[in-house]
């Protein structure tokens, strides 16, 4: 949303009859709600709030008969304030600066595994199952953080809602995943959990290790910034890749 947008949203809540605020307090109640469960149940992967609370919003709106797109209208300051939220991530990650230096080479070479696999799998498979070009588009970013994913895909012939939904199932995958995976490989190194959890969920991911350990926040950080460009620079060369295939 831009800055018209955000004052178009403020100067439409001003009539007090408007259902706006209402709308606003379905997500905000969904939160709080989701989030007490997600504490109560000790931090159960499968009650993340982002997931958990997806649904609770999904069953009210079905429930009152609201239509989306006047839901999402309502919440447009919520979308605004992404932007800053995700600027903010860059506190823990300067704070563990000196740590993550030391450590260059092999997060880079682990973001570009990462990235590239993230690409290549996404496309591939939908590729594989008949897929159209604006799907292949589409999926191709969905590991990078959503406010660049949306609109790399729009450039390249995607549709941005589907690449929020993937972006979205994505990151809450990719969280309810970790644990057993950290396991299974024998990680408890922090900084590697974060970088891969950044990698593979981006936000979704981050806010998860900003709740666990600072080092493991600050590493995701820094995972999903860089993933984020390297995506938005290797996707335009894939209908160049495509086509010769």
């Amino acid at each position: 949303m831009n800055d018209q947008g955000l004052m178009d949203w403020l100067l439409d809540l001003l009539p007090l009859s408007t259902s706006r605020l209402a709308l606003l307090g379905i997500t905000i109640f969904a939160y709080w709600t989701t989030r007490w469960l997600y504490r109560r149940c000790g931090g159960h992967p499968m009650l993340i709030p982002v997931l958990s609370g997806s649904v609770l919003v999904i069953v009210l709106l079905l429930w009152l008969d609201i239509p989306y797109a006047q839901y999402a209208k309502a919440n447009g300051l919520l979308q605004f304030l992404m932007g800053p939220a995700t600027v903010a991530l860059a506190i823990p990650l300067y704070s563990e600066l000196h740590q993550l230096r030391r450590m260059w080479r092999p997060l880079l070479i682990a973001l570009g595994a990462g990235s590239v696999v993230a690409i290549v799998s996404a496309v591939g498979i939908a590729w594989l199952f008949g897929g159209s070009m604006p799907m292949l588009m589409s999926l191709a970013p969905k590991s990078a953080t959503m406010p660049i994913a949306m609109p790399a895909s729009e450039l390249l012939g995607g549709v941005a809602s589907l690449t929020g939904v993937a972006c979205a199932i994505t990151g809450i995958s990719a969280v309810v995943m970790a644990r057993p995976l950290y396991r299974l490989v024998g990680s408890d190194d922090p900084v590697v959990q974060g970088f891969s959890m950044g990698l593979t969920a981006h936000a979704i991911g981050t806010a998860r290790m900003i709740q666990e350990n600072p080092r493991a926040a600050a590493s995701s950080a820094l995972a999903m910034g860089l993933n984020g460009m390297l995506t938005a620079a290797l996707i335009p060369f894939l209908p160049w890749l495509l086509g010769l295939l």
